[in-house]
């Protein structure tokens, strides 16, 4: 009982360092030779995996680069849950690091991902958050950023290969999200029409077709419908938008995803 207090102790200390931003040596110094957490009735040293996400929380943008620069997409396999002592499994890193809007340390972590092959690569962009009983249980990092209308999260996921699935997400999110978030779930929606490969039979435009057409425009309206081809300017916003998510910054300002309402808008 004794050495499982200290565990605790010593762990709790190695999150407050995090916390506190710690220099990055004195941060490996403290996980491979003072810090321990308890598992299966001994005590272990915290993982790579397990300290990049104190760094993701709490955004030691340092610490992040280390771990990820030193082990690579060792640093993203799931940690075992210490809740339900289930093997890792999913992508909790970027549902993490989308949940807390870390868009520097999230950039780093996609760009590890150029490590493993590319199915690997993909897998782990589209993984779940984790064990059936946390928050982001069953959600892709695309989904979250949707959910909570995280634009720039999601157009770094999308940049990198993850799949456009929320399309249906965003436009409900669109209209059922107050004033103050509205400009941010329009970019949610602007980003996922911009990699989005076809448009998916989406019941709900049917149904009201009205307020869909006066809140996407004619054109977007007819494309998602399957009734015309995607609109030009999408189309050419396409080819810049997928070459890297700072190209967008490059555009002049009437042709800015972030200017204005919504690019459907425009068109």
């Amino acid at each position: 009982m004794e050495l499982r207090k200290e565990c605790e102790r010593t762990a709790f200390s190695f999150y407050c360092a995090v916390r506190e931003r710690q220099p990055v040596w004195r941060l490996e110094d403290m996980r491979s030779m003072e810090v321990f957490c308890w598992e299966d009735g001994r005590p272990r040293t915290f993982l790579p995996s397990e300290a990049l996400l104190y760094a993701l929380v709490h955004d030691h943008q340092d610490y992040a680069h280390y771990l990820l620069n030193r082990y690579s997409v060792s640093a993203l396999r799931a940690p075992r849950c210490s809740f339900c002592c289930c093997c890792g499994s999913g992508s909790p890193h970027l549902s993490v690091a989308v949940r807390y809007d870390r868009m520097t340390i999230l950039g780093m972590m996609v760009d590890a991902l150029k490590d493993c092959d590319v199915q690997s690569g993909r897998d782990y962009l589209d993984g779940c958050g984790g064990c059936s009983h946390v928050a982001d249980a069953g959600k892709t990092a695309v989904q979250l950023a949707v959910e909570l209308s995280r634009p720039d999260c999601l157009l770094i996921l999308l940049v990198h290969g993850a799949r456009p699935d929320a399309l249906d997400a965003a436009l409900q999110r669109l209209v059922s999200c107050d004033a103050a978030e509205r400009r941010h779930a329009q970019r949610c929606l602007d980003f996922l029409l911009l990699f989005l490969p076809k448009p998916p039979a989406l019941r709900r435009l049917l149904d009201e077709p009205q307020c869909w057409q006066s809140l996407l425009g004619n054109e977007v309206f007819s494309w998602l419908c399957g009734l015309a081809p995607p609109p030009l300017l999408l189309q050419s916003l396409r080819c810049l938008a997928r070459t890297g998510p700072d190209q967008i910054a490059t555009l002049p300002d009437f042709l800015q995803l972030h200017m204005k309402p919504c690019i459907s808008n425009r068109l």
